[in-house]
């Protein structure tokens, strides 16, 4: 079966291109109750941004705290029951934030109109409604998060998205102003993500030539902004990086992802780690798998003096060992993809728990 995704509506890209929301959802104030759900990152709580949400006296506002945890199922479905309560099912839901903020608006417009617990609906294609309007605004780049299918939420029993045509965004503003304040080591740890679902993407059975094309031009972009002549954090490479994500989100989105991205649920679902942290401490020992990215990612932390933490399973036992190990395993797509066909004939448990001893 081809593959035959949805892509966003429509994108508003540009410096100072924000200031336009207000006027870009007034046409669906209309729909349902008539007001919008903003959900905000709380670190911009208090802060310059809050100020400008252009926002009206009906809308409901929730900051959010993303740090140290990602979103949970329990989270999305007490977030809806709550806004259900208080005013009726909303115009639209607005998210304005980095990678955990873009899941936690998606999955919020689909449980608006779907009953039970989102746990009924991690997986593909589970959802049975279409969601409310969603538009998101990325703050920090490089998760994908912006323009992907999936909804990363972590359950009782497993970290899983909500994935279906359904949560891809309405609409996205791209406004690299916004990015200014990421700080460098973060800055770093997304823009990786980008880069190794770039890596990851091309170098599976599932790549074609349409994820090719969005990943190499990512690519090229990633290598400007982190290995190039005018390397670093400025104005002109995070526009440039805002771009890479929506692109590398988009070469996944038409092939898959791989090993490093597998090990990364298993290491956030039982330790709670933070994604691209955790892709970023994944991908430095997986040079057998992905050479020539390896290498070039190694010149990435060489060049901006990144370090990361080394010799932690040493803390972990046998027990935690097999929990993230299954936890990884049950992500067929994107074992299959990065080994083919056979895959079941490498990828077993001791496999994939020998590929955390190394971290």
């Amino acid at each position: 079966m081809h593959k035959n995704f949805k892509n966003i509506d429509k994108v508003t890209y540009g410096r100072g291109s924000f200031a336009q929301l207000a006027e870009t959802v007034e046409p669906v104030r209309k729909e349902n109750n008539h007001y919008f759900v903003y959900v905000v990152d709380n670190y911009f709580k208090g802060k310059l941004l809050s100020t400008k949400l252009q926002n009206k006296p009906e809308d409901l506002i929730y900051y959010i705290d993303v740090d140290p945890h990602e979103p949970t199922t329990e989270q999305i479905d007490t977030l809806r029951d709550e806004i259900l309560a208080k005013k009726g099912l909303p115009s639209g839901v607005i998210g304005i934030g980095g990678g955990s903020i873009m899941d936690i608006a998606k999955a919020l417009s689909l449980m608006l109109t779907n009953t039970g617990s989102s746990t009924l609906y991690q997986g593909l294609n589970l959802i049975k409604k279409a969601g409310v309007y969603h538009l998101g605004v990325p703050t920090i780049s490089g998760t994908g998060a912006e323009v992907s299918m999936t909804a990363v939420l972590t359950g009782p029993e497993k970290k899983l998205g909500l994935k279906c045509d359904w949560t891809v965004f309405n609409q996205v503003i791209l406004d690299a102003e916004l990015i200014a304040s990421v700080p460098t080591d973060w800055w770093f740890y997304t823009g990786m993500d980008t880069y190794i679902h770039c890596i990851e993407s091309e170098t599976g059975i599932r790549n074609n030539a349409f994820s090719l094309a969005y990943g190499e031009q990512s690519l090229k972009l990633c290598r400007e902004i982190y290995l190039g002549d005018k390397a670093g954090q400025t104005p002109e490479n995070n526009d440039k990086l805002m771009v890479a994500s929506l692109m590398g989100g988009l070469s996944l989105t038409y092939s898959e992802v791989g090993v490093c991205h597998a090990l990364s649920y298993g290491l956030s679902k039982i330790l709670g780690t933070r994604h691209c942290y955790a892709n970023c401490i994944i991908f430095q020992h997986l040079g057998d798998i992905y050479l020539k990215g390896h290498s070039e990612f190694m010149q990435m932390i060489a060049k901006h003096k990144i370090v990361l933490p080394q010799n932690l399973s040493k803390d972990w036992n046998e027990e935690t060992l097999t929990a993230m190990a299954i936890v990884s395993f049950n992500l067929p797509f994107m074992w299959h993809h990065a080994f083919g066909d056979d895959w079941q004939k490498r990828v077993t448990l001791d496999y994939i728990k020998d590929l955390f001893r190394r971290l």
